[in-house]
């Protein structure tokens, strides 16, 4: 990756008043990549991003696109767009006009704008809706007009801050992947700022994902999903049963580990000594439940018994929650692959949960 880099950030540090909020962050991006940053308010993702932009300056560390140090660089003439969440499209130009502003601004023939305008009406496929204005279109419609804006000017890199955050959920779901191809087709290099996850894993190759200033894990999103570096990830990452522990067995194929009500048996080692305290994190989605038993001869190890508690109905999956004997309790999420399966749990019901050794990950930190 290290002579791919079209965008390096090496060594970043920015300051406000005694308080780092961007800690010594490096990364090198590659050209045609679609990085996220991901994280919770106040991580530091927006004032990278923006230090990006130019609109902040660094305390200190370097940036660099295509080999060129952007320091002098005062927004306005780096080579690069921003989308911001709001749009800032002008409620009184068309949508013609909004994609045009940038364009004319710079002084390009009325011939080349107006080529390049209906190209990118193409690409967003909004060539009937040239002529309204903003407040005629719908929030996908508004939100691919700031994109055929940003990317009309043939940035070398394209910047999102939170892209789809002012679209309901439904649209936001839909327009993630109309959005991620529109991006791959162009084949811009492209840097964008979420605290939506499945935002982050739908549209980008790679995810860092940031806390307190740093990144704590980079990674491809089966990569961040399925092997969580640590707690913080594991846990801000999709669903997950945390369960802490004691390394009981270490070799090199398999450890166990002992959680009190539940034993672990996992399909893989790590590097640790048996006694020390470790934290098991296994997905809803990895876990099996049932009325009887596991029949299979697996010594007490990948099971749990207890009492349902709750019941959560989404359509396409059902949340179970199973109360253990201790007091602690696994979420368990199970697809809903009958339409009318026969005599379903409830609130109530004893069950035992179930899962694979391939299924859990060892987490030290």
């Amino acid at each position: 990756m290290a002579n791919e880099a079209f965008l390096r950030i090496s060594n970043i540090v920015k300051e406000f008043d005694g308080h780092r909020a961007v800690d010594n962050v490096s990364i090198d991006i590659a050209k045609g990549e679609v990085f996220a940053l991901l994280g919770s308010s106040g991580c530091g993702k927006t004032t990278l991003l923006r230090m990006l932009a130019g609109f902040e300056t660094p305390t200190s560390g370097t940036i660099r696109l295509d080999g060129r140090d952007l320091a002098d660089l005062p927004p306005y003439v780096r080579p690069m767009n921003m989308m911001f969440q709001s749009y800032a499209l002008f409620p009184h130009l068309t949508v013609f006009d909004n994609i045009a502003f940038g364009l004319r601004r710079e002084g390009l023939p009325p011939a080349e704008v107006d080529q390049r305008v209906a190209a990118m009406l193409k690409l967003v496929q909004l060539g009937p809706y040239a002529k309204r204005k903003p407040h005629q279109l719908s929030g996908g419609q508004q939100q691919r007009v700031a994109l055929a804006r940003s990317l009309a000017k043939k940035p070398q890199l394209l910047l999102l801050d939170e892209p789809l955050g002012a679209l309901d959920k439904k649209l936001r779901e839909e327009t993630q992947i109309e959005l991620a191809n529109i991006i791959h087709d162009v084949g811009v290099t492209c840097v964008m700022v979420t605290h939506d996850q499945e935002e982050a894993m739908t549209m980008a190759s790679r995810i860092a994902v940031m806390s307190e200033g740093r990144f704590l894990q980079v990674g491809a999103p089966a990569e961040i999903y399925e092997t969580p570096a640590t707690r913080f990830v594991a846990d801000f990452i999709g669903n997950v049963n945390l369960m802490e522990g004691t390394l009981v067995v270490d070799e090199a194929d398999h450890v166990v580990v002992d959680c009190g009500d539940v034993r672990h048996r996992v399909g893989h080692g790590i590097t640790g000594t048996r006694g020390m305290a470790v934290t098991v994190a296994l997905r809803p989605e990895k876990i099996r439940i049932r009325r009887d038993a596991p029949t299979s001869p697996d010594d007490g190890v990948n099971r749990a018994h207890g009492t349902v508690r709750d019941v959560a109905y989404f359509g396409s999956f059902t949340v179970y929650h199973l109360q253990m004997a201790s007091g602690r309790v696994l979420k368990i999420s199970q697809s809903n692959v009958e339409r009318q399966p026969g005599a379903p749990l409830q609130a109530g019901d004893p069950a035992w949960a179930s899962w694979s050794d391939r299924s859990q990950v060892v987490l030290t930190q």
